[in-house]
């Protein structure tokens, strides 16, 4: 990257490349931006790109960590690193509580360069391949361990005070606050080993790789329990969106389709042209919808999530009933209610509460279904979408496919939603491609595909 045009074209494609949707009227204004604001403040600029790309919510860490691998504040070990020499684990763990204590982010910025150099370099030195090697933040921040300084910080703060604080203060505030301040710390960690690894594998490489998703990309079978708890707080922004696009479709569809015979009738006082064409007009009716999600723990965070985001969605909808199994079926529409209680804690609320498990704690889609037709065939109607949730790894059992074909006999229609890629639906124990004979069955692996299947399958 020669010149700054190019460095911005490539920052672009990179945003690109994780799947944010940038155009050429965003990359023109950021091109604007550019050049008004000009390199010499590099967080002005930050927000000035930041207003000029981004068009969707969670897209911001994404764009924070882009943006410092295209435009660093240094390049190399920074000089205040190099100045201040190497430092040992204990001291370093000494400096870092004190800036922890004193939200010094000046000085917690170079911290996390003296860490990653003196605690995260790999793969480098005689012998090793050119271009090999880097700095890693998970060996860093595994040899300095700064969530063990959280109560080496407090004792800081209180000893600082003078006075003990009320303990409501010190058992809530002060240790939430705290721990963000150490998220934060990690946060500059990654940020500095993916500039200097950058700096020796390439800056498109490392964009392409070391870049965690946005929030809408993560794939469910494989997120950690923090990203599923952003994904959970995504659940309301994204439930508005929706509404609104699923609003919109029922406007448009409620013009109906054109009545050819009416249109011609009415051309023949223009003289057969059809200047004022006719439309069969549809009475709005809005849909009943049915879950019927797998609970079990290898797909625990796609249903709930599911669940969270159709319960929030429950205005556009007649009525909502959410039915959950492992190897039995039980209505959970109760126990769905977003706004009460943890949402995290949806999943295990409702293998506590419902009877979900019978004698074996394995999945068993052949007898839940089984069970759904004959306990809760009422649940189902014409005017009923079904939305099965579950990965149909069956455990070798009988797929029982009659009684999923009665489900789709009696509903208006019936998807099935599988989290996991269909190269794996013909693998080991899944009864997938049996299933989607009968259904139609959609990978749904993150957010925004589930967001486009809900908007596209769902009927008006």
């Amino acid at each position: 990257m020669s010149g700054v045009p190019e460095r911005l074209t490539a920052f672009v494609q990179a945003l690109r490349a994780n799947a944010l949707r940038v155009g050429p009227a965003e990359t023109v204004d950021a091109g604007e931006v550019l050049a008004v604001l000009g390199l010499a403040h590099r967080e002005r600029l930050r927000e000035g790109l930041a207003a000029a790309l981004l068009r969707a919510q969670g897209q911001r860490a994404v764009f924070d960590a882009t943006f410092d691998l295209y435009f660093p504040a240094g390049v190399g070990e920074r000089e205040a690193v190099r100045e201040s020499g190497e430092l040992t684990v204990a001291e370093l763990r000494e400096q870092l509580a004190a800036a922890l204590a004193a939200d010094d982010q000046a000085a917690l910025a170079q911290l996390a360069g003296q860490a990653v150099q003196a605690l995260g370099r790999f793969g480098q030195g005689p012998g090793q391949a050119p271009g090999g090697g880097g700095w890693s933040a998970h060996q860093t921040l595994d040899r300095l361990r700064p969530q063990t300084l959280l109560a080496r910080v407090l004792d800081a703060l209180r000893e600082g005070r003078g006075e003990r604080p009320p303990e409501a203060t010190v058992e809530r505030l002060e240790p939430d606050e705290i721990r963000r301040r150490i998220a934060a710390f990690r946060a500059l960690v990654a940020g500095e080993a993916r500039r200097r690894t950058a700096e020796l594998r390439g800056t498109e490489e490392i964009a392409r790789r070391a870049i965690a998703p946005s929030v809408d990309q993560i794939d469910f079978l494989f997120a950690g329990r923090e990203q599923l708890a952003e994904l959970r707080r995504a659940v309301r922004p994204l439930s508005r969106k929706l509404a609104t696009h699923l609003a919109a479709r029922r406007r448009r569809a409620a013009r109906g389709r054109i009545d050819v015979r009416r249109t011609v009738r009415r051309s023949l006082g223009t003289g057969g042209v059809p200047l004022r064409p006719a439309y069969r007009r549809r009475r709005p009716q809005r849909p009943e919808l049915v879950l019927l999600c797998d609970v079990s723990s290898s797909v625990a965070g796609f249903s709930d999530f599911t669940m969270l985001l159709v319960q929030a969605l429950r205005e556009e909808f007649s009525r909502v009933r959410v039915f959950a199994f492992v190897n039995q079926v039980d209505e959970v529409t109760g126990l769905v209610d977003a706004r009460a209680g943890d949402p995290g804690e949806l999943a295990r609320r409702i293998t506590a509460e419902a009877a979900v498990l019978g004698y074996h704690p394995y999945s068993d889609y052949g007898t839940a279904l089984g069970e759904f037709t004959e306990r809760y065939r009422s649940a189902v109607g014409p005017r009923s979408s079904v939305l099965i949730l579950g990965d149909a790894r069956n455990n070798n059992r009988d797929p029982n496919l009659p009684a999923l074909r009665e489900l789709a006999r009696r509903a208006r229609r019936v998807h099935w939603l599988n989290p996991e890629q269909p190269g794996s639906w013909s693998t080991g124990d899944s009864a997938a491609l049996a299933y989607a004979g009968v259904v139609p069955m959609h990978p749904c692996r993150n957010a925004r595909q589930l967001g486009e299947l809900i908007t596209r399958l769902l009927p008006l």
